[in-house]
């Protein structure tokens, strides 16, 4: 509660009562003063002073001199002889005060405000008659004093709403907003001005009837506004909003937006009174629709770029969504954007599982650094089989934590498959299918950099020669030669584990790498591919041509230089085997 001592707003209209309460109050008990301060302790204050000149004097009782809530009445027939008192200034100094009985002012919740005192210089006493008049007296300066207070809270609460009104007055007139007051009995309706200037009305421009302000409303939206109002006079909605367009003065319509609520209704629940406001949203609307146009756009021309647009969004609590894709999703993904967005995992479903963990991992690398996201996988579509997906996306971190990628997903199956044929073009010898001598150099690389690395690895490379070969290709010409490179490949792939490596050369020369795999080992190897050629010659038309080989070996060892090294031991091997009389294998 603020102290009365500080308040100002009445106090001169109660000033002369107080004058009068003091004085009354001396006369009839016959004193040498009578006052009346406000606050209390160190805090109090003279507020009126009948029989001395004290002004403003603080400091009338001591310090601790407390009331409590039980308190009524102090009565102090002789301070010379009370303790509290016997030192005061106005005991020991004029006006040498003897006798001294306060009241204390209560508040009705039991705050004190003050205290009305009587100081004479002569010890005396209180009769009980005389007591219960001074706490009438008291009683009443209590009640000046409170509705003084109460005075002053109206008066800010006053202030404070004029300076809302104010403030909602400057609001609404550069809001575009205008207020109506319509009677639903009646059938009046009242516009403040800036309703009126809304539609470019002056004041006196406008009736106040119902019937009257349904000629302005479009007549396209006149049924919806009347049962939207209807339907809040009968309760069945909580306010009315509705937006609709009106008829300026000069002929134009606006869109606004028409709030408002019944305020009164009778005994049987039907409206009496209602109140609302009338804001003017046509560039709102307007920019709704340039919105609305842009957007569409920006749809159509996803939709028809061949791949689908998608934001992709990743909640702080680890949530993801797909907050919009392009129709594409049905092209790239075979589903639709309503399953995409409510569902990841249908998505997940379709991934191929051997790329699913590149898939997490890119996305998860992406938002750790924020850097580019780019990703080529594979997706299983139904009856469509395995397809190729390219996706590029940027990150963006948003206020709220999550992050944002935007990006694009596009069909590379055909452009996969073609860089797998280019693959095979620049690695396969197209004749028999194997590997060609560039590539398979490659292989052997690999493959002395793991018996390099690895201690106890052991491998060894094998060349063949096809014997006699100049002869057939002579005796029968070059396309049965050829038939006979690509018969010698076939027996050759059918006898290699997944771990070894062939290829051809050159001319009618190939060779073999066999992993994990010793020089007994490769003779075996040897020996079967060698009996393998004897049981199933060339078969022509009309002639069946024997082949035989010739084979090399050598162990690929750790201390080899390089490839080079390796293979010049198995050519030499090859060479003694050639030299000795053909389809022999002799090993380095």
């Amino acid at each position: 509660m603020q102290p009365l001592y500080s308040l100002k707003a009445s106090e001169s209209a109660n000033d002369e009562r107080f004058d009068g309460l003091t004085r009354l109050a001396r006369s009839h008990f016959g004193v040498m003063a009578a006052l009346l301060t406000t606050g209390a302790g160190e805090s109090q204050q003279v507020r009126t002073c009948d029989g001395l000149a004290l002004g403003n004097a603080s400091g009338i009782y001591p310090p601790d001199l407390v009331w409590r809530r039980t308190d009524t009445l102090l009565v102090v027939p002789d301070a010379h002889r009370d303790a509290r008192f016997r030192e005061h200034y106005l005991v020991m100094a004029s006006p040498h005060v003897r006798f001294l009985a306060a009241c204390p002012l209560r508040a009705p919740d039991g705050a004190i405000f003050g205290t009305m005192c009587l100081l004479h210089d002569q010890p005396r006493e209180l009769d009980l008659t005389q007591q219960q008049v001074f706490r009438e007296l008291a009683g009443i300066a209590a009640s000046l004093l409170a509705r003084e207070q109460a005075d002053a809270h109206l008066e800010q609460e006053l202030g404070a709403l004029r300076v809302s009104e104010r403030r909602m007055a400057l609001a609404i007139a550069g809001s575009g907003t205008g207020i109506w007051d319509r009677n639903a009995v009646t059938g009046e309706i009242h516009y403040s001005s800036g309703w009126k200037a809304l539609l470019g009305y002056a004041d006196h421009e406008v009736g106040n009837r119902i019937e009257e302000s349904y000629t302005r409303v479009h007549p396209a939206d006149l049924d919806y506004v009347k049962a939207t109002i209807q339907a809040h006079f009968e309760q069945r909605t909580e306010s009315y909003e509705v937006e609709h367009r009106l008829r300026c003065k000069d002929g134009s319509y606006k869109w606004v937006c028409s709030r408002g609520k019944v305020v009164e209704r009778d005994a049987a629940g039907k409206p009496l009174r209602m109140i609302g406001t009338t804001t003017d949203i046509t560039a709102m609307r307007l920019m709704s629709e340039q919105v609305q146009q842009t957007a569409a756009l920006m749809t159509d021309l996803t939709n028809e770029i061949p791949g689908m647009a998608f934001q992709y969004r990743r909640l702080p609590d680890g949530r993801s969504c797909f907050s919009y894709v392009s129709a594409g999703v049905r092209d790239i993904y075979g589903l639709t954007p309503e399953q995409l967005a409510d569902n990841e995992e249908a998505l997940l479903g379709i991934i191929h599982p051997d790329d699913l963990g590149r898939y997490h991992a890119s996305f998860d690398d992406s938002a750790r650094s924020l850097t580019p996201w780019r990703l080529e996988y594979r997706v299983r579509l139904p009856g469509r089989g395995d397809s190729w997906r390219q996706g590029d996306a940027r990150p963006r971190r948003l206020d709220d934590g999550s992050l944002v990628w935007h990006g694009f997903i596009t069909d590379v199956t055909e452009r996969k498959q073609i860089e797998a044929e280019l693959q095979v073009f620049a690695t396969t010898d197209s004749l028999t299918q194997l590997s060609n001598r560039r590539h398979f150099m490659q292989q052997l690389d690999a493959e002395l950099a793991r018996v390099q690395r690895t201690a106890g690895h052991c491998a060894t490379i094998l060349m063949f020669d096809l014997d006699h070969f100049k002869a057939i290709n002579d005796q029968w010409g070059h396309s049965v030669g050829d038939q006979a490179l690509r018969h010698f490949a076939a027996i050759l792939c059918s006898q290699l584990r997944k771990t070894d490596a062939a290829g051809r050369m050159g001319g009618e020369e190939f060779a073999v790498v066999l992993s994990d795999a010793g020089i007994d080992q490769a003779v075996i190897f040897a020996r079967r591919i060698q009996s393998e050629l004897a049981n199933a010659p060339v078969l022509l038309a009309d002639a069946r041509i024997p082949l035989a080989v010739s084979v090399g070996i050598a162990a690929i060892n750790a201390s080899d230089v390089n490839t080079e090294t390796t293979l010049s031991r198995s050519d030499m091997a090859l060479y003694r085997a050639k030299r000795g009389g053909r389809n022999r294998i002799e090993c380095h």
